[in-house]
Formats: structure tokens, sequence, C-alpha cells
């Protein structure tokens, strides 16, 4: 099973190998995204090595100090001393201004990591085909942006930091200390066995833990984004007990996974601690030992204790460090997968140019299947000549938006091959194929922004004459007239401003603006009342005058400004004609014509 964003979304018990494989393609994130960062990065690892050093001489230059410059004060030399003296504040504040300015150079490079993946994660979302949004639900792609980012931030901001300080400071401690006493570095050493044992044993518990916590926080926010969605239909359906029991559910599961992570923690930090207190105790009892058998000078045992300690100092740091991180990491797994997903419909390499279309669509043996392989379009052939209008016809399922889908390739054929102008369409560039091809669909959406915004949309650089020309083309012009502020009117969140007719007419005044040379309208014209698909019927007469164009409606009005009228069934086309042909015969569009009349009557 593959283990990218679709399918291994809600997974956390990965196998050893899928778990080598999400952690290189994690790696393979991280490291295109320090690429650019590299030289920053380099600066940044030369200024903590520097500070580091600068810390870890200050136990040995006290040594210094009590072995040699004590003895040599007795005899009046002040020198050894003073220098030990001087060289300590030095080194402090060296190490000091070298820590501030790690931590603004590492802040900027943290916040470009974010800006860069946030980038990524938005374009790349974009860039996905139709098949990948209809399968990967909003919500967790709120999640990626959200909280998975979150934790990134809160690792990078921080966390960083206190690995790389810390890691670092450990192993130059843990090289001074064995510089200075052999002795006490072995113990030191030896203490990392079992400090390894309980490290390993918090990695692979808490690994899988907080992959748990990844997938339990995904579905809480997706969750509360459908509800919050849908919440027309939640109140219509009084829905509001059930989901409030489904919500209950999902966060006693997010708290049940969180209080894990807790538990395994609250060992690991005090195993930590336990751990550090006995290998100082050891080397206090070791090394008293030999300063009394005059075989270690007491500074010695004084900056062997300091090592000692601090070297485990670090230690609960990281351990708030690992937390974070593995937190990251999950994250940065979810991430990754959604980055590594490929469109389905993806850019042709060698884009053919179509500079002018005349819209002449063709289907040649075209077979298409879902990613589910149920077959909808089996052995399709149609032709649709320049400026010709049909209309789609038949019952629900029989392939009448898979075939606008197929048309305006936000699918691509399982077998066989569509065309403009006896182009495939898989070999046009996106921009030429979205400039000849528009689809109005029933679900008319508008942005945020004013009327004429979401109009200008199908001709961004269109004046505002132009714009009102297209609102009148469809009678639009009237309602918006009447709205507050005219065409500067806000729509508002998802155009809630305006009913449903008026957001479509909306969208044909943006289709229109566009003047593509095949326009499709699937179901467009459902959410309009008798005199608005009145109104918007005479406005297509003229407009699709010389434009090909693919009607899919129930409404047999809309049907009969058709040149030619296809009934489906099945995904094959059952009859074809005229509208006058097909009603005058005994087909199957007669007889729905005829129900249709008599429910007029």
């Amino acid at each position: 099973m593959s283990v990218n964003g679709v399918q291994g979304e809600e997974r956390h018990d990965f196998s050893k190998s899928e778990s080598r494989q999400i952690r290189r393609r994690s790696l393979r994130l991280l490291g295109s995204l320090l690429r650019s960062l590299r030289w920053r990065v380099v600066l940044t690892m030369v200024i903590v090595l520097v500070s580091t050093a600068a810390q870890v001489a200050g136990p040995a230059l006290i040594a210094f100090g009590i072995d040699q410059g004590l003895p040599a004060l007795l005899e009046r030399d002040w020198f050894p001393l003073a220098w030990a003296g001087a060289a300590y504040l030095g080194t402090s504040v060296v190490g000091a201004g070298l820590i501030a300015w790690y931590i603004v150079l590492s802040a900027r490079i943290s916040q470009a990591i974010l800006i860069d993946l946030r980038k990524r994660v938005f374009l790349h979302t974009q860039k996905l085909s139709l098949e990948f949004h209809e399968s990967y639900t909003s919500g967790r792609i709120i999640s990626r942006q959200t909280s998975d980012l979150d934790s990134i931030r809160e690792l990078l901001d921080s966390g960083i930091n206190q690995l790389v300080s810390g890691v670092l400071y450990m192993v130059f401690t843990a090289i001074a200390l064995l510089s200075l006493d052999w002795v006490s570095g072995v113990v030191l050493f030896v203490a990392l066995v079992p400090l390894f044992a309980l490290t390993r044993w918090f990695q692979k518990r808490s690994q899988v833990l907080f992959r748990r916590s990844r997938v339990a926080s995904a579905k809480l926010i997706v969750h509360f984004v459908e509800t919050m969605t849908g919440i027309r239909a939640v109140k219509a359906f009084r829905k509001e007990k059930r989901n409030e029991k489904e919500f209950g559910v999902l966060v006693e599961d997010y708290r049940d996974v969180n209080g894990k992570v807790i538990q395994i923690f609250g060992v690991y930090d005090p195993g930590l601690v336990l751990i550090g207190n006995v290998t100082v105790a050891v080397v206090l009892l070791v090394s008293g030992f030999r300063v009394i058998d005059g075989q270690l000078a007491i500074g010695v045992l004084l900056a062997a204790l300091l090592y000692t300690r601090r070297f485990f100092d670090p230690m609960e740091d990281m351990a708030m460090f690992y937390n974070s991180y593995q937190s990251a990491a999950s994250a940065l797994e979810k991430i990754s997968g959604v980055l590594e997903e490929e469109p389905s419909v993806p850019d042709p390499a060698k884009p053919v140019d179509l500079w002018e279309s005349t819209g002449h669509v063709r289907f040649e043996n075209v077979r298409f299947a879902y990613r589910s392989d149920r077959v909808i379009l089996p052995n399709f052939d149609l032709d649709i000549p320049s400026g010709q209008t049909i209309a789609l016809v038949g019952s629900t399922g029989a392939g009448k938006s898979t075939l606008a889908k197929l048309i305006s390739r936000f699918y691509d054929p399982s077998e066989g091959r569509a065309t403009l102008d006896g182009i495939d369409l898989r070999e046009l560039h996106p921009k030429d194929l979205r400039r000849a091809i528009v689809m109005v669909t029933q679900e008319a959406y508008l942005f945020s922004g004013s009327v004429a915004d979401n109009i200008a949309i199908g001709k961004p650089d269109a004046t505002s004459e132009e714009i009102v020309a297209a609102a009148k083309a469809v009678g639009a012009h009237e309602f918006i007239e009447g709205l507050p502020n005219g065409y500067d009117t806000d729509v508002n969140k998802r155009g809630g401003r305006v009913s449903a007719g008026q957001r479509q007419l909306i969208s044909f005044a943006r289709a229109f603006l566009a003047d593509p040379a095949v326009l499709i309208l699937d179901e467009a014209t459902s959410s309009l009342d008798i005199p608005s698909e009145r109104l918007v019927q005479e406005a297509l007469q003229t407009l699709l005058a010389d434009r090909t164009a693919v009607i899919i409606a129930h409404r047999l009005s809309t049907v009969a400004i058709a040149d030619r009228v296809l009934v489906m069934e099945h995904g094959r086309v059952v009859e074809d004609g005229s509208p006058e042909q097909l009603i005058a015969g005994t087909g199957r569009f007669a007889q729905l014509h005829a129900a249709w009349r008599d429910s007029l009557v």
C-alpha cells in the first residue's frame, strides 16, 4: 500500500520498510528546503562551534586558577590567577555575544524554511489534479497548513537551538573531561550505556505515538471543517447532537494518545536526571579517593564534577527537543506525502501551441474509469463541429458530467484521446487549454471580494466597461446595480451576500468575459428561477453563436437552444439529433419531453 498523502493519511502502523521510505522522503524534503540556505547554515554552525568552545573552556580555566593561580598567589605572583579570571570573563563575553548572533541567524533560517514550506504546500495542492482534491478532503489540507506547520515552527523556533547547542556542548564537554582526567571520562562513557538504552526506548515508543497524534489531530480538524462548511445541512437535519457525539469521540482519542505521550515522557525525563546524578556521585567518589591519595589535584576534581554535571544539563532540554522533534517529524511526513503526490493530469513535456481555437472537439475511442476502476465511458466516440451547441441529456450516472470533465481536462482518458482542433488535449499548454475551454458548474463559487472582482476572474485585465457589458449580456446588470455598492459590493465569504441564482449569473458573466472557444454548462441553470433562466436563455442564443457549447441540463427548457441533442445512457449515446427531430420521434428524449410538457399543464 502506498504511504503517500492520500493512501497513507489515516495510517500510523507502518512496517520497517515503509518507515524507512517515509524517513527518506522527509529527509529529501528537508534537504531541498536547506539547499538554498546552505551558506547561512554553515555560518551558523561556525558560530555555534566557537561559542560552545568558549563555554566549555570555563571549568578548565577554574581548575587552572585553583591549582596554579592559588599556589602562585602565596608567592605573591598575581599573574596566573589574574590570567585565569580574565580568560574566564573573556570566554563568557565572547560566548554570550556569539549565542545572541546565533539566535538571530537561526531564527531567520527557521522563518525562511517555514515560508518556503507554506508556499510549496499551497502551490502544489493547487497544481494537483481534481482527482486528488476529490479524495483528499479540504480539512486534511488545512491540517497540513496549520497544525502540522505549527509543529515544525515550534521545533525550528526553539528545538533546533536546543539540539545543536546541546549536542555540541556534550561532545566538547566529553572531550574536555577526557583531556583533563581520563578516569572521570571513562566513568562518563560508561554512563552512556543506560543513557542510550533509555533514549532508544523512548524513540521507538514516541515515534508511533506521535504519528497517531498527527492522525488524531487531522481527524479533529477534518470533522470541524466539514461541520462548519455544511452548517446549513447540520441545522436543517438537526445533526448537532450526533456531531457533538462524534466530535467527543475524536477529542477523547486525541486526549488518550497525548496522555500516552506524556506518560512515556514522564519516564524518560526523570530517567535522564537519575542517570546524571548517579554519574556525578560516582565521579565524586572515585576522584575523591584519588585526591586523598595525591593522584589528582583538587582543582581538576572540581572541574571534573562541573563537566560531568554540565554534560547532563542539556539532556533535559534535549528531551524536550525530542518531544517537539517527534511531533514535527510526524508532521513533516504528512507534508512530504502531499508534496510527493503527482498530478494525475500532468502538464505536457513539450506543449503544442494553440494560437486561436475554432472549438472543434472530438473523442476518439475513449475509455474512461475513475480510480475505483468503475468504467464510465466504454469505447466512446463523438464529434462536435466548431460552433455547434449540443445538449447532453440522460439519467444521473449516464456519464454527462464525466464527458464535460474530460473536455475541460480535469481528467484524462484511460484509453483513446480527446482532441481540440485535432490536437490531443494532453499536448496543449495549460494556459492555451484554459483560455480555449471554460466550464460553468452547478455550484457557482464566488471568492471574497467585489462583484466586479469575481466577474474579472474570466479576464483579469478587463476594463470596467467590459465587466459591465458581460453582466448585461447575461442579464445580471440589473440586480448588480440594485446591490448596496453596485459592482463594488463585497459578496462576502463564498458569495453569501447574494442568492444562489445571482451567484450563477455572476459566474455566467465571468465565463462570457473569458470569451472561450468552447463553453461547457454543467447543470449551470439549475439554481435560476424561471424569469432569470429565460433572461439567460435569451443571452445564450446571442453569446453562443459561432461558439462551441456543451450544455448539461435536467431542465429540458434549456435544451431548446441547442443545435443537437445527445441522449446518454450508461456512458453511451443512445440518441443523437436536433431537438425537433427527437421530439417528433418515439425515443427516450421524446418521452422525457412529453413528461416535462405535461408537468407544465
